[in-house]
């Protein structure tokens, strides 16, 4: 445990307290002060407290942090549908709930622990801890296209490749409404209160997407996603923006219709990715096909 203070001042009066913490710890979010409150990490003036105790100016809270626990990456024998392989890299189609990387709360079960069992020759010393030859991020509920490296020379041409922006991603989602077509460009940053989430902000980061309209059949469409930029919920921000939000999208949707159509992961597909084979130099083009669920939306909506 790592401990920290705060004293309450005047113009902290009023506000609850897992709100309240988030604002002078913002690298945490309300759910993680929360999970403190409950397990009886956080203090004030030395006694257990509930979110929404009254304070008074001079009462010391004391946090109690937890330290993160040690993580590593084991082999484990997880089934992957292989799009692509040779003896430099790995391309699959990534299913839904299937995570990439450890990271806090996910221990095991991801991409990189099914990676390293595929590819026994991967030397994890070559890579970044916990991320072995991964290039590119997908959300845990997002499927489709998913890119790894097998060497360290093939990792860092491909890197290059997706910061020059040489590597053309192509998305499809199913949304609600429709986004004007053409290029879209809002920049992104973290949320100052949650922190798990992103928000447009004239102070984030460039961030550029480019929407064509595939089809539309009453309040759904059927929309391509080509990336220009490639930030952190990027399709799903810029959705969310132009009131186009993703049809099931837990954090950037519309709940009514998440609930009218019982959908409870976003409809959010990598469908097709062009790029230069870092190593032979062929050009490459590869199509992952659309998940059941997300097909029959497709269907409903563009009729074959």
């Amino acid at each position: 445990m790592k401990n920290n203070s705060l004293l309450i001042c005047e113009k902290d009066l009023g506000q609850r307290l897992d709100k309240l913490l988030t604002k002078h710890f913002p690298d945490h979010s309300r759910t993680y002060f929360q999970h403190l409150i409950e397990n009886k990490h956080i203090l004030v003036n030395g006694k257990p407290v509930k979110k929404r105790e009254t304070f008074y100016v001079g009462d010391n809270v004391t946090i109690s942090f937890e330290e993160p626990p040690e993580l590593d990456v084991k082999p484990e024998n997880i089934p992957l549908d292989i799009l692509f392989e040779d003896e430099h890299l790995l391309v699959i189609n990534k299913p839904a709930n299937f995570v990439v990387h450890p990271g806090p709360g996910v221990h095991n079960g991801t991409f990189a622990n099914a990676l390293l069992y595929h590819c026994k020759q991967l030397n994890t010393e070559e890579f970044i801890p916990l991320r072995p030859g991964i290039v590119h991020r997908l959300d845990k509920d997002t499927t489709g296209i998913l890119i790894a490296a097998k060497t360290r020379t093939c990792h860092q041409k491909l890197t290059e490749q997706f910061a020059n922006r040489s590597i053309e991603k192509h998305y499809l989602a199913i949304c609600s409404s429709a986004p004007p077509e053409g290029l879209f460009s809002a920049p992104i940053k973290r949320h100052p209160v949650n922190r798990k989430t992103m928000h447009v902000s004239e102070n984030g980061k460039e961030a550029i997407s480019h929407f064509r309209l595939l089809a539309k059949k009453e309040n759904l469409s059927l929309v391509e996603i080509k990336l220009i930029t490639g930030r952190t919920h990027q399709i799903r921000v810029h959705l969310k923006a132009l009131n186009c939000p993703i049809l099931g999208d837990p954090v950037y949707g519309a709940p009514s219709l998440n609930q009218k159509y019982n959908i409870k992961r976003q409809m959010l597909h990598a469908n097709n990715i062009k790029f230069t084979h870092p190593i032979s130099e062929v050009s490459l083009e590869l199509i992952a096909p659309q998940p059941k669920d997300m097909k029959k939306f497709i269907e409903l909506i563009q009729p074959s």
